[in-house]
């Protein structure tokens, strides 16, 4: 196994938030950051000493990325193949290209899943319109989903009949549209696994989340599961790490049914947001982690250090007003987040609150309520 030292330079797929706190990470460690993402003015600029602004398809600039970085990571998995190839050509790609090609499109990772044994709702692939309907006519109400992007609950239609697939399969507008059967949710969590290459793996605490209107509000760490919750769900992830050969991290986000199955919603090859409060409450971050693991460095220990919490502050909270970050950061133990995003828009992630307690009830409670303090006019004067 190459072990990569700091000083060398690491280069990040993507220039989201995701990259930004990674890119922060490896500079506390000591390594340069260099980032390609098609906005200039992305997230993680202020981190990086150098910046690609280019589309993720153009397979050149992810060479010119590679040809100057001693591996390459990614903070999303919509990374056209070319470019991923490109990229593994020239420079150490963690995750390995085949992974991301795997995960990044719904019907390709269900199947994969599927295939390999790992727990999952009844689904069906579908490519036109009439087999939409079949599909919910044998499913029962469904969400039809497109099968690449669309993430945050963008490019999903709930469903209860063929007459409504197939309206939807036409607003998807994919040509291709994954039907996932709709499930009775007791509740939702996810588990995170870091993996060197040399198969060295540690598995994080079951985080417990929650969300409205398919984007995450909260998440609290570790998760108030039965013993038996935890157990397998860090079981599952753990195999899917190793059957899938992740070199980096890998998210698995899981439902548990109301009739105590446990269930594969989505995987993430990459930082995520239900574990944002890493930062506070396990003794290291997934930011951290993720250096470590592709770097080969020994990965770290993912003991709980204080429930934690977080809430995300979405551009909503932004609209007229300037928000009460003063009235937020009155709250004990409640940090501030943000992701340095020059413009705010409804539903997009501009931030998050995060608060350690005694109790992850009272971590929520702390990040609730600054949020709503947060959420306040701020006084002018």
């Amino acid at each position: 196994m190459s072990v990569i030292l700091p000083g060398a330079t690491i280069g990040i797929l993507g220039g989201g938030q995701l990259g930004r706190m990674t890119g922060m990470a490896a500079r506390s460690l000591g390594y340069d950051v260099h980032v390609l993402d098609p906005d200039p003015h992305c997230s993680a600029r202020a981190v990086a000493s150098r910046v690609i602004t280019a589309r993720f398809d153009d397979a050149d600039a992810a060479t010119d990325l590679a040809q100057e970085c001693d591996v390459v990571t990614l903070e999303i998995e919509q990374i056209a193949r070319p470019a991923l190839e490109a990229v593994a050509n020239v420079a150490p790609l963690r995750p390995r290209a085949e992974a991301v090609f795997t995960i990044q499109d719904r019907i390709r990772q269900r199947t994969w899943l599927d295939k390999h044994g790992f727990p999952v709702g009844p689904f069906r692939a579908v490519s036109t319109a009439d087999e939409c309907a079949e599909a919910v006519a044998a499913l029962g109400p469904s969400i039809c989903k497109a099968p690449m992007g669309g993430y945050d609950g963008r490019g999903q239609v709930r469903v209860k009949s063929p007459d409504e697939a197939r309206a939807a399969w036409h607003t998807l507008g994919s040509g291709r549209v994954i039907v996932e059967q709709f499930l009775s949710l007791d509740l939702e969590l996810s588990v995170l696994v870091a993996r060197r290459e040399d198969g060295a793996s540690v598995t994080y605490p079951p985080a417990v989340n929650h969300h409205v209107d398919g984007v995450l509000d909260w998440s609290i760490c570790p998760g108030p599961l039965p013993e038996p919750v935890i157990a397998h769900a860090r079981q599952v992830g753990h195999a899917i790490a190793e059957t899938m050969g992740i070199v980096g991290l890998i998210a698995c986000e899981l439902f548990l049914t109301t009739d105590g199955r446990l269930l594969v919603n989505e995987l993430a090859p990459r930082p995520h947001n239900t574990y944002h409060h890493s930062e506070r409450g396990v003794s290291t971050s997934q930011f951290e982690q993720l250096v470590r693991a592709v770097c080969g460095l020994p990965l770290g220990e993912v003991r709980p250090i204080a429930p934690a919490a977080i809430a995300n502050l979405l551009g909503d909270l932004w609209e007229g007003i300037v928000p009460d970050v003063t009235g937020a950061l009155d709250i004990p133990d409640v940090r501030l987040h943000l992701y340095g995003k020059t413009s705010a828009r409804p539903g997009r992630k501009m931030g998050h609150l995060s608060a350690v307690s005694a109790s992850t009830d009272v971590a929520l409670q702390r990040v609730l309520e600054a949020r709503r303090r947060f959420s306040r006019q701020a006084s002018q004067g």
